[in-house]
């Protein structure tokens, strides 16, 4: 038995409990807080068995990837529309500029957001990509927190595109909860990195992603995909016992597979040797991660002689968000690792984003009256499906 679960982390559903199948009509896949969390950990003891070398690993990574890329049946040659991205109301703030910008990812499907560079900068930069997570209404990309983090990034000397979750800010061409929202959005996340590489002023040797809850999600899974990412920073997302609760992380089967099964932490070592930080907190899914998730992660770095690039900042009275002192974290990572000037947003030795300047969402909406979606993009669930055939 142990060697059954050495080669494929295969744990029977005939030993789990019940409030671990959440979906008994999907039973191929991982949902939510599939496991307890002695049994996520457990779970990922198992997985470890599988591997104790880079060749090992970089065997079942290898399988990993292409699990995700099965289930969430990415096309090798996705049938990306031509990049001709459309901008306005460009705005000169302090230190940096902000705009808004559309382009389209699948024909007639078109990705929305914001593109924040820095002003004063010679020579090329680092980028960051920006998914968004989840909050109680459709306004991520404009709320305080991802406000805060694009225009200090901006600041500190990095082009930073926050795009749009499906069904959030200008993205209303489906709902949210799309059955295939998982594809779409990887998609998304591809075809925003191709927008952000292209910028002549870029540097594609210095390229992050970071997103928190749903957007750390998209962070893990656009790193292993993408090897143009160079830095990843998931926040409060990576956990052993919760495979993300919405149907855009968990709705297609990555996780299990005809001969294997996996997990988010798998997923997000897929990194390695990459640097990352995991950033979590006691109040949520993430609160394990000192002891269980990130000794994992370090493990496969290790692999690589390359325990030093992955870090965990942990902060055990904090709740779930992209709050103040998760961004800090953030921050000195991605200064390090891009290397960003931290000092155009030191203050007294501590970052002060006292002085930055939060728009309001309709400064920063795409689509409007003066600026109305065009007219070849689909409308409806299931035109936006008719899409992903």
């Amino acid at each position: 038995m142990r060697s059954f679960l050495a080669s494929t982390c295969l744990i029977s559903l005939l030993s789990l409990p019940a409030f671990a199948q959440p979906n008994p009509n999907r039973p191929e896949l991982r949902q939510g807080a599939y496991f307890s969390e002695p049994d996520g950990a457990k779970a990922l003891q198992n997985c470890a068995l599988a591997y104790n070398d880079k060749a090992s690993w970089e065997k079942r990574a290898a399988m990993i990837r292409q699990g995700i890329r099965e289930g969430l049946k990415l096309p090798d040659k996705p049938n990306f529309a031509p990049l001709k991205p459309i901008s306005h109301s460009l705005r000169q703030m302090d230190g940096y500029t902000v705009e808004n910008v559309a382009f389209e990812s699948l024909p007639g499907f078109y990705i929305t957001g914001n593109l924040y560079k820095p002003t004063g900068v010679s020579g090329k930069t680092a980028a960051v990509l920006c998914p968004h997570g989840h909050v109680a209404n459709s306004d991520a990309r404009f709320v305080e927190q991802t406000q805060q983090r694009c225009i200090t990034m901006a600041k500190m000397g990095a082009v930073v595109f926050v795009y749009d979750m499906l069904g959030y800010g200008d993205s209303k061409q489906c709902n949210h909860k799309l059955p295939e929202a998982a594809k779409l959005q990887t998609l998304n996340s591809i075809r925003a990195l191709d927008y952000l590489t292209a910028l002549p002023e870029v540097d594609t040797n210095r390229v992050a992603v970071s997103g928190e809850s749903g957007g750390g999600t998209q962070t893990f899974l656009l790193t292993a995909l993408d090897s143009r990412v160079k830095v990843s920073v998931p926040v409060v997302m990576v956990s052993a016992h919760f495979f993300g609760g919405c149907v855009c992380e968990s709705g297609m089967p990555i996780h299990k597979r005809p001969t294997f099964e996996t997990n988010n932490v798998e997923i997000a070592a897929l990194a390695a040797p990459r640097p990352m930080i995991m950033i979590s907190d006691g109040g949520d899914w993430t609160k394990n991660t000192p002891t269980v998730e990130f000794p994992h992660v370090q493990r496969i770095y290790s692999f690589y002689g390359a325990k030093n690039k992955v870090e965990n900042v942990h902060l055990p009275n904090e709740k779930h968000d992209f709050g103040p002192s998760k961004r800090v974290a953030a921050y000195r990572f991605l200064a390090l690792h891009l290397k960003l000037d931290l000092n155009k947003v030191t203050k007294n030795g501590h970052i002060d984003e006292s002085t930055n300047v939060l728009l309001k969402p309709t400064d920063l909406q795409v689509f409007t009256e003066t600026h109305p979606r065009p007219a070849n993009a689909v409308m409806g669930d299931n035109a936006v499906m008719a899409l992903l055939k």
